[in-house]
């Protein structure tokens, strides 16, 4: 699979699996634009086009990034909306605790999970529109979309990017547009190692079919199988070894 000479943006790109996808599409002859509020973090991410500090959160200057991706780019092939937020926090908390700041990191993983995609593609979209140009949306979701206990915020947010991208496939694709959801499972990433123990690792690794967990890699080729099959919309792609059978 080829996608040499593609333009596209990635959201999020200054995370670890935000590096590791902008690395794997550059390698693969991509141009990509990064885009994350990490200015620092970005400069770190070796073979990007363009590097844009941006709050994906704040509408006006999502507009202004994405004209400025544009510029940098020549055009915009594909969006990759990586960029997100895990976040874990049970609904009831025995121990009490403040309300009002439940609710602020409610609002907070929403903006960071589904605000910004919502955002970067309504942008980007008009953008292609504009230029008559044959795009694709890839949407990075997760098996979360599914339920998890104890991650309601998340969970809800990754629902609504699944729903959002089999939304714009069916309203896009007159307009030449395709969308794709990609949505992986536990992968080995710093973020995760961080996140969970060894011991709930391990655990997770033999309830998989495949009894391992996924490389940033696999997520990279559904990626690029999202990209380079020109008549896959409207898909999930499940990139989780078989977790969710």
């Amino acid at each position: 699979m080829d996608v040499s000479g593609r333009k596209i943006i990635v959201t999020g790109a200054a995370g670890s699996f935000g590096q590791a996808l902008s690395a794997g599409l550059t390698q693969r002859g991509a141009e990509v634009a990064g885009l994350d509020k990490d200015q620092a973090g970005l400069e770190r991410v070796p073979g990007l086009k363009a590097r844009i500090a941006v709050d994906l959160a704040d509408a006006e200057a999502v507009a202004r990034a994405v004209a400025d991706a544009a510029t940098q780019l020549g055009r915009i092939d594909v969006l990759v909306n990586n960029a997100g937020l895990i976040h874990s926090a049970p609904l009831v908390s025995l121990a009490g605790g403040d309300k009002a700041e439940r609710v602020r990191e409610w609002r907070r993983v929403l903006d960071a999970n589904l605000t910004s995609t919502y955002l970067m593609a309504m942008h980007v979209a008009e953008t292609m529109v504009r230029s008559r140009t044959k795009g694709v949306i890839v949407n990075i979701s997760s098996i979360a979309a599914g339920g998890n206990a104890g991650q309601s915020a998340y969970a809800a947010a990754k629902a609504g990017v699944t729903a959002l991208g089999i939304t714009w496939a069916k309203e896009l694709g007159p307009l030449g547009i395709r969308s794709v959801v990609v949505a992986p499972g536990f992968i080995d990433t710093p973020s995760t190692r961080a996140g969970l123990t060894e011991d709930r690792l391990k655990a997770l690794a033999g309830q998989t079919p495949l009894r391992r967990l996924g490389q940033a890699e696999d997520v990279v080729r559904a990626v690029v199988t999202a990209i380079e099959n020109d008549y896959t919309t409207g898909t999930v792609l499940h990139v989780d070894g078989g977790l969710t059978l």
